[in-house]
């Protein structure tokens, strides 16, 4: 079929097969995000209670995680390409409950290391790269409102599921919880995934011709790193997602000692329930704005809170700055994708997806290190988060950039 033959796509319709697509990709990012992202947190505490070993050793096998997972990020587009998207999430959604199982089963800390190697190959096939790119294939013209809506299953896994996997400790122990976890995935996510995801229609932005016709993946990545308009995204949000992640990660550290621990807890949830409405808010719009300025404006926003919370110390005031935060959080992850989208040729849209998160993730993985260090060398959070202020401030002015790239087979 070619775009001559081609019968337009109501992608508005409710009856349109890829709003069931949505569906799947919001359950598989509330599981992925839910054991794979915010889970770290508890995997640490309860490792740490049962065997005992130091802090850092521990985190040190998060940051593995994270920067294995980056690797394999990379490559999501060619997987699906060769193997197609329902094999695809299948998969993911079988290493990532290994990987629950494995962290339940950990005894020694080599071990820890291969189930967070197994967990990253479920991260690569649960998260943002195989989202996005999945979409990819069923959306054009709405894919910003598909993938706007189906990540709110991120913040959906973030709000459910860590009480939900510390109530199931609670009664299985830490072993029982992660294998019920496992289990209830696959139980969910292979039926729905079998019955909902079927062949991706073909759309008139990409014909047979032109898609015969495109550059390899090896190719569109090297034409990436020579391209301003690319390298002023990825790095901009790069930036941008080292200082936010560092931010919260640290966040109730940092309440705690001015307006206590269930206040701060209040901080958090107001924090990651924002991130929720600013996506939803968004979708309706967020196709037909001018995506790199509401990027810099969000990375402005996002400072603006900063400032607050390191010289305003009254409780309605921080959990205020904590909501202004929040409300940019979850369009972060969505925005790259879609100025992709907009700025660059239709073929090269998954392998530079995949290569701005796999960028973003090694970027972020080091945020909370970094942070933390400079909480210790200066004895307060006052000079880290003055740092994430200048950082965000320097990529909403680099975000701007958009450059001129003579590269065919990149930019449209």
């Amino acid at each position: 079929m070619d775009a001559l033959n081609y019968t337009p796509i109501d992608e508005g319709s409710i009856r349109y097969d890829g709003w069931r697509i949505v569906v799947v990709c919001f359950l598989l990012a509330t599981f992925g995000w839910g054991l794979g992202f915010y889970g770290q947190s508890v995997y640490v505490a309860e490792l740490q209670r049962l065997h005992g070993w130091p802090a850092s050793l521990i985190s040190s096998g998060t940051t593995f995680f994270y920067l294995f997972g980056a690797a394999l990020v990379a490559f999501v587009s060619e997987a699906i390409k060769a193997f197609g998207p329902r094999n695809c999430l299948i998969a993911g959604t079988f290493a990532m409950a290994a990987a629950a199982i494995s962290i339940g089963l950990v005894r020694e800390p080599w071990q820890l290391y291969l189930a967070n190697a197994v967990l990253a190959f479920g991260w690569a096939g649960t998260s943002l790269g195989i989202i996005t790119n999945t979409l990819g294939l069923w959306f054009d013209k709405k894919r910003g409102m598909a993938i706007s809506l189906a990540l709110n299953g991120a913040s959906f896994g973030g709000i459910i599921g860590v009480p939900l996997l510390v109530t199931a400790i609670g009664y299985f122990g830490f072993s029982g919880a992660m294998t019920v976890s496992a289990a209830v995935l696959v139980v969910l996510m292979v039926p729905v995934i079998l019955l909902l995801v079927g062949r991706p229609p073909i759309h008139s932005s990409l014909s047979a011709a032109e898609a015969a016709d495109a550059p390899s993946p090896t190719q569109i990545r090297a034409h990436a790193f020579r391209d301003i308009g690319f390298l002023s995204v990825s790095i901009a949000f790069a930036l941008v997602l080292f200082a936010q992640v560092g931010f919260i990660v640290h966040l109730i550290a940092f309440l705690d000692s001015v307006i206590g621990r269930q206040r701060a807890a209040i901080a958090v949830a107001l924090l990651t329930a924002m991130a929720v409405v600013g996506r939803v808010l968004f979708s309706f719009v967020i196709d037909r704005m001018n995506q790199r300025l509401a990027s810099s404006l969000s990375f402005v926003s996002q400072a603006v809170a900063l400032l607050i919370v390191i010289n305003v110390h009254n409780e309605y005031a921080l959990i205020a700055a904590c909501a202004l935060f929040g409300f940019s959080v979850g369009n972060l992850i969505t925005l790259p994708a879609l100025i992709v989208q907009r700025e660059f040729d239709p073929r090269s849209f998954g392998v530079l997806v995949s290569l701005i998160t796999a960028i973003n993730q090694i970027t972020y993985a080091f945020g909370p290190g970094v942070v933390g260090l400079l909480r210790d060398f200066s004895g307060g959070y006052a000079l880290p988060f003055y740092g994430c202020i200048a950082v965000e401030l320097t990529a909403a002015v680099l975000i701007m950039v958009r450059g001129r790239s003579r590269h065919s087979g990149l930019v449209r």
